[in-house]
């Protein structure tokens, strides 16, 4: 590159230095004063131009920032004998990036590739281009021709990698793994492998075709010699193993592994996984967050076999037990607990025994928060009399508390906590779960002076005492209607606060309390007061969101939702500078993972209200000023893309990434509220997957609210007919079309709402007259 010899772009390096100092220490005037005295001196430099044009758009100055651009990449075009560098070509690209015109940086290196096609460096950067646009094809045919260049082995990885990327993410069919398959092969055969990502990726391809005996051929040979981690290699083999169906020799494997990570619960689900040879341990792969248990199959078994195998796997998990040199390890004991939960299962009436083996896991981890967590899916197992008689000996237990206070006081929260899990509290009257919740609070406050020498964000001694308290006043405000236990829960969580500030789950629950008391400013400052950023505002954003939406505090919805689609936009435009980043460190197995994480986040449901919302909130702020309505719906198109994504919101697949596990019982999701309806005598409710249900619920309301701004749009064009001559009008579309476009989307707006046209058009004006009282979605 020129910049080797002391030049930037062809321009002294002396002389474009205090350029790029003055825009890092963000004194863009200064900067641009330098930039036009260079340009006084090189009027025809490309690199120059580009350097004011980044100036530009960092002052806010979008449209000359492109017009220069232009201006450059016209240069670059027109003057043969112009010097084509990278340095000059990645400056372009960045303001082009940041004006959203990716494609005028990718021609420049096509261009540029074109006049020097063996220049590796403009190579990489049309590689980038490609990357940035998610252009997987082009990606593996430049890969491709850099590898025939160099014969490196990270470009046949990157082409690789782009035809995976195809297969996965793109519209590629799964013959073209055999492509990638033949690639490795034939770069094997020459050269080898010398990175254990190469590797990784090589195994990744095979799997996908289920070519497990191939890819343990590869293994146990001189490859796999790569791999210097033991027990990476073991878990790759097991899992190999398994999926080949080889289930006894990777039960071994992860015995193996077992004995040298013995804490590694997922490694122990496998283990047991191939014993009972059942695939189901493997199902959760591809879930963002699986669950801690798995459903299990086990019927194919019969009761020889499958007495036979858990006789090895109790005395593998007591060898393990045995040997345990830490006392913190819990695995091993969860290890007997998931043993018993499974002969449950299968029906052979070990109750006694399950009971008996949480009564032990209590008495050595039950000062663990996760505690709870920890037993609940064994707990379920349970019918309610044998919950009952658990509790009843547990009751008996809790007098032989630990002298460490810290742990006896873990103990006692989660023996109120195993009271609430199971249902217990509501066999109390009223009364008794007063004396229940004051107790607690009780215990809160004598424990206190435990958590004295805590910095001030750290998680306190017996925080979730004031949660089960704030639990158990909402359950008797359910249970009475009395606003008092509700108003008292509020209460305890501020006092909570006023103790410890930084409480997130204080915070969440006042949010949803005042959300329910119907303060949604308050609501609203309890959510900004958790401070949500980057992906946090995709997994946290559902308690308030919702609530705002249906509110009429504009503002805040408005720099809620703006807050919400930066951060978006901005993962969508950085997330190819990740996934380059992954191609350049030969970090292979990071790029499939940054692409997928892009999709699935730009499948969100919540991305996808937010954008439809987002316009419509727009609308509402400025329905007092037409002009400003009409300026809105042209940047809108007339709000033609939104009926276009109404049309297809049915066949799109989306996502729901929300972290429902942090909302209290009472709204396990945005749709659920249980307070709402009668007392139904239960303390506790199962997380139920509701997917299909919200999947439902969200399509129908983005297919909705997708036909408003065309509809507002379409009614204008219609009340301007009224006061203007028609030849006056826009001349792409006359009078009758409009009218008739704007009465079918009413049709289908009406029929989306479970009316007729004729109908809906009663209901209307029926409450504009204060005739009738009707609710409808919104």
């Amino acid at each position: 590159m020129a910049s080797k010899f002391g030049l930037a772009g062809g321009i002294p390096e002396r002389r474009v230095r205090p350029i790029w100092d003055a825009i890092d220490s963000r004194q863009f005037k200064n900067a641009l004063k330098i930039t036009t005295t260079l340009l006084s001196k090189h009027p025809h430099s490309p690199y120059a131009l580009a350097l004011k044009a980044m100036i530009l758009e960092r002052m806010g100055k979008s449209d000359e920032a492109l017009s220069v651009c232009l201006n450059a990449k016209e240069l670059l075009y027109k003057n043969e004998s112009l010097l084509m560098d990278d340095l000059t070509l990645s400056t372009l690209q960045i303001v082009f990036q940041r004006l959203d015109h990716l494609e005028l940086a990718t021609s420049c290196y096509e261009h540029a590739c074109g006049k020097f096609p063996n220049n590796l460096e403009l190579m990489m950067g049309l590689f980038n281009c490609y990357v940035r646009e998610y252009s997987f094809v082009k990606q593996q045919q430049t890969a491709i021709k850099m590898y025939k260049l160099v014969g490196e082995e990270r470009f046949l990885l990157w082409a690789v990698c782009s035809i995976q990327l195809q297969v996965l993410c793109g519209n590629g069919e799964e013959k073209l793994l055999l492509l990638a398959e033949g690639l490795l092969k034939k770069h094997v055969a020459s050269h080898s492998l010398h990175e254990p990502e190469a590797l990784i990726v090589y195994f990744s391809i095979l799997e996908q075709q289920a070519k497990y005996g191939d890819a343990l051929e590869i293994l146990a040979g001189k490859l796999g010699s790569l791999l210097m981690i033991e027990v990476d290699k073991l878990r790759i083999q097991g899992k190999l193993l398994a999926r080949a169906g080889d289930y006894a020799a990777a039960a071994n494997v992860y015995q193996k592994i077992l004995e040298i990570c013995a804490d590694d619960w997922e490694a122990f689900l496998h283990y047991l996984g191939c014993l009972f040879e059942d695939d189901s341990s493997w199902s959760n792969e591809t879930i963002i967050h699986p669950p801690k248990f798995v459903k299990c199959k086990l019927t194919h078994l019969t009761d020889e076999v499958f007495d036979s195998r858990v006789s090895n796997a109790s005395a593998f998990v007591q060898k393990l037990q045995a040997e345990a040199s830490n006392d913190s390890l819990r695995n091993p004991y969860l290890a007997h607990l998931e043993i018993e939960r499974r002969k449950c299962l299968f029906g052979k009436n070990n109750d006694d025994d399950l009971i008996e083996a949480i009564l032990q896991y209590y008495s050595r981890f039950g000062h663990l928060a996760c505690f709870i967590s920890d037993v609940e899916a064994f707990l379920q197992v349970l019918s309610p009399e044998k919950k009952m008689e658990f509790l009843d000996k547990l009751m008996k237990n809790s007098n032989s508390l630990s002298a460490v206070p810290t742990k006896a006081l873990g103990q006692s929260i989660n023996l109120f906590k195993t009271q609430e899990l199971i249902g217990n509290v509501f066999r109390l009257s009223v009364g008794e779960l007063e004396g229940f919740a004051v107790q607690m609070a009780e215990l809160y406050c004598k424990n206190l002076p435990l958590s004295k020498d805590l910095d001030p964000q750290e998680s306190m001694h017996g925080e979730e005492l004031l949660s089960i308290v704030c639990n158990v006043l909402v359950q008797l405000f359910w249970r009475t209607r009395n606003p008092g236990y509700f108003v008292e829960a509020i209460m305890v969580l501020e006092f909570g606060l006023t103790i410890r500030r930084y409480v997130w789950e204080y915070k969440i629950l006042l949010l949803h309390l005042y959300s329910q008391f119907g303060a949604l400013l308050l609501a609203h400052e309890r959510y900004k007061s958790l401070d949500v950023k980057n992906i946090l505002m995709e997994t946290v954003s559902h308690h308030i969101l919702p609530q705002m939406l249906a509110s009429p505090l504009w503002a805040d919805l408005s720099n809620l939702l703006k807050d919400y689609l930066k951060f978006m936009d901005d993962h969508f435009r950085e997330s190819a500078d990740l996934t380059f980043l992954a191609y350049r460190h030969r970090n292979y197995s990071k790029v499939i993972e940054f692409v997928q994480f892009k999709e699935r986040l730009q499948h969100s449901n919540q991305y996808l209200v937010a954008r439809v919302e987002a316009p419509i909130l727009q609308l509402k702020q400025s329905a007092d000023n037409i002009e400003e309505e009409e300026s809105i719906l042209e940047s809108l198109k007339c709000g033609i893309d939104f009926v276009e994504l109404s049309n297809e919101i049915g066949s799109k697949s989306l996502t729901f990434n929300e972290d429902f596990q942090s909302r209290p019982w009472w709204t396990p999701t945005t749709e659920k509220n249980y307070l709402l309806g009668p007392f139904e005598g239960l303390s506790y409710y199962p997380k139920e997957n509701l997917t299909k249900e919200r999947e439902a619920n969200v399509r129908g309301i983005i297919e909705r609210k997708s036909l408003l701004p065309r509809m507002i749009y379409l009614s204008f064009q219609s009340a301007s007919v009224l006061h203007k001559d028609n030849s006056e009008i826009n001349g792409s579309l006359t009078d009758p079309k409009i009218s008739s476009e704007l009465k079918t989307l009413l049709e289908r707006y009406a029929k989306l709402l479970g009316f007729s046209l004729n109908d809906a058009i009663d209901v209307v004006v029926g409450v504009s007259r204060g005739l009738k009282s009707y609710e409808v979605p919104v």
